[in-house]
C-alpha cells in the first residue's frame, strides 16, 4: 500500500489518466497525419514532350524519369501553356493564368493576384509541411513571395530565368546566399533534405531551371551528347550544339531524379509519396518531338503537350496509360482529392483527375481545353485543336498538323470557335487592358523587398543589358535628363532603410544620384568603384540571348519615414562626375521601424 495520503494518490493517478489520454490523442493525430500521402512535384523549365526516352526520342536516356511513369501513370495527352508563368499559375490555382492576373512573364505581370488562393496554401492549413526549391515565377516582393503564399521554406529564385548557373547567388526565406555548385543539383539536394526530416507529411514543389537557357551544363552531361548528331536538328552548328545542351540538361535532370528515388527509398517514405513529373511548355529549340507542330511561344501541340507522370506507389496501377485530355489546371483538385483535403479553392477551371488515376471512371465525359498566350488562342478537344488561326485539324490522324479541315468540316468550326469566343468572353475579358499593380514595400517587418530592374522603367537613354527583362540591370545611364522609376506602395507605415546595387568604373566614381520617394529624397554619391567582370560566357554551351551577368556590390544610401501609399519612386542623377554615372541591378527597401509588434 501507498504511503502517500489519499488524496496525493488520487491526484497522482488522475494526472497519469490525462497525461496517458493526451499522449493517445497526440498518437491518434500523429497517426492520422501518417496516413496522409506526400506530395512531390518536379516541374522542369523548357523541356519538350519529345525530351525523354519513354516518349521515343532517339537521342537520349532518362531511365530515372521514365521509372516514374512505367511504376504508375502517364497521360499521353496533357496540355500546359506556351510559357512558363502561365503554367505555373494554372498548377498553383486550377485557373486560367488570365483569371489569376498573370498576363506576361516580366516586369510584374507574372504575378498571381493575391485574392487567389493557392494549393500550397491548402495544403498548410491542413497540416502540411510545405516547401518551394527552384524557379518560382509568380512574383518578387512579400506578399507575391512563395513565402507570403502558403510555403513554409524556399530555396532559390523568383525571376522568370537566372542568369548564371554555378555558385549563384539566390533567395533563401528572403535572404540572399549563395547557392552550392551546379544549380539544379544544388536544389535538389535542398529537396532531399527537406523531404528527410519532416515530422509531417510534406508538400514539395521542385521546381528546376533546366533546360532553359542559357545552356549551361557540367562536363560530366555535356560529354554524353557533345559529338553527338541530332535526329531532327539542323546542321547549323549552333542549332545542333543548343539541342546538345539540352539534352545533357534533361539527363542530368534524370540523374537528379535518381537521387531522389534514392533518398525516399533509404528512408522509407517511398510508398508514402505521391510523385508528380511534368514541364511548363514545349522545348526551348529545334529538336525531336514526336514530329509536332510548334515549340515554346506556340499555342500549337508542340508548344503545349507536357508529359504528366504520376506514381503512387501501391495505391495507383503500375503502367496505366491514360489517353484522354488533362491540363494543368486539373492537378491541384486531383491532388487535394488524392490526399483527403477539403477543396477549398473558388471558382477552378479545372477538374479531378482521380477517376482516370484510379481507373473508377470509364464513362470520362468530353471536354475541351485552351491555350493561349499574346492573343493566340487555341483549342483542343479530344481529336481536334482549333488553331488560333482558326485552321481545324484532326490531332489522331494529323498530329503535325498539316491538313486544314475547316473547309470539309464548317459546322465542327464554328462550334469550336463559338467556344473559344465564349471563354474570351468570359475569361480573358476578367484581365483589365492595363497592370495597374505596383510593387508592395512594407508587407512585413525587416523583410528585405527587392525592386529589380526587371520591375523598373527606363527614362530617356538609359536601357536594360538586354531587350528580355528577366535578370537584366540598368545601363548606359549617361544624363542628368535621364531617370529610373518603379510604381510601389507602400503598405505599412515606418522608417525604411534604403540600398543600392551597383556597378561603376574607377575612373567613373562621383556622380551624385538622388533617390525620392513621398515627396522626400536621398542624396548620395557613388564613391567606390566596382567593376567586376561579365561572366556566363565560359560557362555556356552556346552564346545566350539574354543578359550576361556580373556581382553588384551593395550600398546603403540613407533613411526616409514612408506613410502608407502609392506613389512612383525615382533615381536621377544630380551630377555625372564622368562619362556614365553607374549601371544599376536593383533597390533593396526594409522596414527598421514601425507599428508596435
Amino acid at each position: 500500500m501507498s504511503s502517500y495520503p489519499l488524496h496525493i494518490c488520487s491526484i497522482h493517478k488522475w494526472f497519469v489518466i490525462m497525461i496517458a489520454t493526451i499522449c493517445l490523442i497526440i498518437s491518434c493525430g500523429q497517426e492520422k497525419k501518417s496516413g496522409q500521402p506526400n506530395v512531390l512535384i518536379i516541374l522542369a523549365d523548357d523541356q519538350g514532350w519529345g525530351d525523354l526516352s519513354f516518349h521515343g526520342n532517339p537521342d537520349l536516356l532518362t531511365p530515372n524519369i521514365d521509372r516514374i511513369a512505367s511504376e504508375g501513370v502517364s497521360f499521353t495527352h496533357f496540355y500546359v501553356q506556351p510559357v512558363c508563368s502561365p503554367t505555373r499559375a494554372e498548377i498553383l490555382t486550377g485557373r486560367y493564368h488570365l483569371r489569376t492576373g498573370v498576363r506576361s512573364t516580366s516586369a510584374g505581370g507574372e504575378r498571381i493576384d493575391l485574392d487567389e488562393t493557392l494549393i500550397s496554401e491548402t495544403f498548410l492549413n491542413a497540416g502540411y509541411a510545405t516547401g518551394y526549391f527552384g524557379k518560382w515565377h509568380s512574383g518578387s516582393q512579400r506578399p507575391y513571395h512563395p513565402n507570403s503564399r502558403g510555403f513554409e521554406e524556399f530555396y532559390g529564385f523568383t525571376s522568370g530565368h537566372w542568369g548564371h548557373y554555378f555558385d549563384p547567388p539566390l533567395d533563401y526565406n528572403g535572404l540572399e546566399i549563395r547557392g552550392e555548385g551546379y544549380l539544379p543539383d544544388d536544389l535538389t539536394s535542398r529537396a532531399i533534405e527537406f523531404m528527410t526530416n519532416q515530422d509531417r507529411p510534406f508538400f514539395l514543389h521542385l521546381s528546376y531551371n533546366t533546360p532553359h537557357s542559357p545552356m549551361q551544363v557540367p562536363d560530366r552531361w555535356w560529354g554524353q551528347f557533345a559529338d553527338q548528331q541530332l535526329l531532327d536538328v539542323p546542321e547549323n552548328p549552333n542549332q545542333q550544339n543548343h539541342a546538345r545542351a539540352a539534352l545533357a540538361m534533361v539527363a542530368n535532370i534524370d540523374w537528379n531524379v535518381g537521387r531522389i528515388f534514392d533518398a525516399l527509398e533509404q528512408h522509407q517514405i517511398d510508398d508514402q509519396t505521391i510523385i508528380l513529373y511534368m514541364t511548363d511548355n514545349g522545348p526551348n529549340g529545334i529538336r525531336w518531338n514526336g514530329g509536332m507542330k510548334g515549340r515554346k511561344g506556340s499555342t500549337d501541340e508542340g508548344g503545349v503537350r507536357s508529359p504528366l507522370f504520376v506514381r503512387w506507389k501501391h495505391h495507383l496501377s503500375e503502367g496505366t496509360v491514360i489517353n484522354h485530355i488533362a491540363a494543368a489546371i486539373d492537378l491541384a483538385p486531383t491532388l487535394l482529392e488524392l490526399c483527403g483535403i477539403n477543396n477549398k479553392l473558388s471558382q477552378i477551371d479545372g477538374k479531378s483527375l482521380v477517376p482516370l488515376l484510379q481507373q473508377t471512371d470509364a464513362n470520362w465525359p468530353d471536354r475541351y481545353l485552351i491555350q493561349h498566350w499574346r492573343d493566340r488562342t487555341s483549342v483542343r478537344t479530344q481529336q481536334y485543336r482549333l488553331d488560333h488561326e482558326n485552321r481545324l485539324f484532326d490531332m489522331v490522324n494529323d498530329p503535325g498538323q498539316k491538313q486544314d479541315l475547316a473547309l470539309q468540316q464548317t459546322g465542327l468550326k464554328d462550334s469550336l470557335m463559338r467556344l473559344k469566343n465564349d471563354w474570351t468572353d468570359s475569361v480573358a475579358s476578367e484581365l483589365p487592358d492595363q497592370d495597374d499593380r505596383p510593387f508592395p514595400i512594407g508587407y512585413s517587418f525587416s523583410s528585405a523587398d527587392n525592386l529589380p530592374a526587371r520591375d523598373g522603367i527606363p527614362h530617356g537613354n538609359i536601357q536594360r543589358s538586354n531587350r528580355y527583362p528577366n535578370d537584366s540591370y540598368f545601363t548606359s545611364w549617361e544624363s542628368t535628363k535621364d531617370s529610373i522609376t518603379w510604381e510601389v506602395e507602400v503598405l505599412t507605415s515606418g522608417t525604411y532603410e534604403f540600398y543600392i546595387h551597383y556597378t561603376c568604373s574607377a575612373g567613373e566614381t562621383g556622380s551624385e544620384i538622388s533617390l525620392s520617394l513621398m515627396d522626400q529624397s536621398l542624396e548620395f554619391t557613388i564613391t567606390e568603384p566596382h567593376e567586376p567582370l561579365l561572366k556566363g560566357m565560359d560557362e555556356d554551351r552556346v552564346p545566350r540571348i539574354e543578359s550576361y551577368v556580373k556581382d553588384f556590390k551593395k550600398m546603403k544610401v540613407g533613411n526616409l519615414v514612408l506613410e502608407k501609399g502609392r506613389d512612383i519612386l525615382k533615381l536621377k542623377a544630380l551630377r555625372i562626375s564622368g562619362s556614365y554615372a553607374m549601371d544599376i541591378n536593383r533597390i533593396t527597401i526594409r522596414m527598421i521601424e514601425g507599428p508596435e509588434r
